[in-house]
């Protein structure tokens, strides 16, 4: 069995500088809508509560996620990933239907937004502060495979086109004096928040029911093909699944009966870490080695014919 980790002291540093980067941008958006009463603006404000709220169930998954395997849990911890994304969704999906029935009161209500100089200077630099710290996420989360950092990512991403969509509609409010705009455009920014919030909540899922990737099928199936032809074997039973850290794959390889235990295992040593090498950091490889004699009985199929 082959296995290989990302760094967790970086990957809790980045979850806390996202914590706290939250903490500033929420006091940001709330001093914005302190001084406008913009329903758009608390709109944003109200994204970044849930942002903050969902970051902190963040550093704490991250936490366990990273603890090694142990009696109650001999696979590890990392399908805590799927739960932290599954939160984060949920709660990005509560931002958003709050924000619709907020915006809808404030057009129903004719109120009309003050002070919206100042408050487009803040939401603009909340936009630029989330922009680079979500590019950071979620390039930082695919690199190491972190469901947990790119999902976080995705969040801030979302709060940052959040802030970016508030800035258009409290321009054009300032510009026109159409106070209807301010609304409006919370609304759509809830619409956004809501697709989002629902792509979390897939993923997690998917996860939780160990919903098998196609992209990933194909790019092992491709690596165990090239492999064992160079080794003269066969392969088949193919199982794979996503950790939310990483991924697990498992096969058989089918050796010839004069093929001793360490050949075999040499052999299949050097397959497993094809297959790492593959799908990148945070893969666990496990390969179940058998001979070809009496497989057909055994399995119900020829040596080297797949299983569908």
């Amino acid at each position: 069995m082959i296995t290989d980790r990302a760094s967790p002291s970086l990957l809790r540093k980045a979850s806390w500088i996202s914590f706290w980067i939250g903490v500033l941008m929420l006091i940001v958006k709330m001093t914005a809508w302190w001084q406008t009463r913009s329903s758009a603006i608390l709109s944003d404000a109200a994204e970044s509560v849930v942002h903050v709220a969902a970051v902190a169930f963040v550093v704490y998954s991250l936490r366990l996620s990273q603890k090694p395997p142990d009696e109650d849990h001999p696979y590890g911890h990392a399908k805590i990933s799927f739960f932290s994304a599954g939160f984060e969704g949920g709660l990005i999906s509560f931002a958003g239907i709050f924000i619709i029935v907020k915006a809808v009161a404030q057009w129903n209500s004719g109120h009309q937004p003050h002070d919206l100089e100042l408050g487009s200077a803040l939401i603009a630099l909340s936009l630029l502060i989330n922009g680079w710290l979500g590019w950071y996420l979620l390039q930082l989360g695919k690199k190491n495979d972190s469901l947990i950092l790119e999902s976080n990512g995705m969040h801030v991403l979302v709060d940052a086109w959040t802030s970016l969509g508030v800035l258009v509609g409290l321009l054009l409010t300032w510009l026109t004096d159409w106070v209807w705009l301010d609304p409006l455009c919370a609304i759509f920014v809830a619409l956004h928040i809501l697709r989002n919030g629902a792509r979390l909540l897939w993923r997690s899922a998917n996860g939780l029911m160990d919903r098998a990737d196609p992209a990933v099928k194909a790019e092992v199936m491709a690596c165990l093909d090239e492999s064992t032809s160079r080794f003269g074997i066969t392969w088949h039973h193919l199982r794979h699944r996503h950790l939310g850290e990483g991924h697990w794959v498992d096969f058989h390889l089918v050796f010839d009966d004069e093929t001793s235990v360490k050949e075999a295992h040499d052999m299949a040593t050097q397959i497993e870490r094809s297959v790492r090498a593959k799908l990148g950091q945070g893969t666990t490889v496990t390969s179940h080695l058998e001979p070809a004699e009496d497989h057909e009985r055994v399995h119900g199929h020829a040596p080297g014919e797949r299983e569908p």
